[in-house]
């Protein structure tokens, strides 16, 4: 106990603090923004997507939209927003529903072993279906 109290009183707690900063700001740098497009279709909707790398290499997506019209406002009207992931060269795949608040706010995150892709939103009957049918609301390119 009196070598720690010692070591704290000689700076070693700040040595200890950016010993741990050090260690978190690689994961945090290598974080990146992208800004989610919208169609003609939801015109006063923003988002953003931001990736990073999770301990198993996978890449984490979170995604934060804004101003996102009810789907069922729509016309024609939808039940659902679906997330796609389309992996460069690859058929696109449903990621789930996106759900947007009485604030027409939404989020989500998932987990996907690509590194080059695109997200694509679409306005959908079945949050179930297979392939994207409704029209895109909006977009984003992630690239390495």
């Amino acid at each position: 106990m009196y070598f720690l109290n010692s070591f704290r009183s000689r700076g070693g707690g700040a040595i200890l603090t950016t010993a741990t900063l050090l260690l978190l700001l690689p994961s945090a740098m290598l974080a990146k923004k992208y800004p989610l497009t919208s169609s003609s279709i939801v015109p006063a909707a923003t988002g953003e997507l931001s990736t990073d790398t999770d301990n198993n290499g996978n890449v984490r997506i979170k995604i934060k939209v804004k101003h996102l019209a009810d789907p069922k406002s729509l016309t024609p009207a939808k039940n659902s927003y679906v997330i796609w992931i389309e992996p460069n060269g690859q058929a696109p795949q449903n990621c789930g529903t996106l759900r947007v608040n009485g604030k027409l706010e939404g989020q989500f995150q998932t987990t996907t072993p690509y590194t080059s892709f695109d997200i694509v939103i679409t306005a959908e009957d079945d949050p179930s279906t297979k392939a994207p049918s409704g029209p895109e609301v909006l977009k984003a390119s992630i690239r390495p």
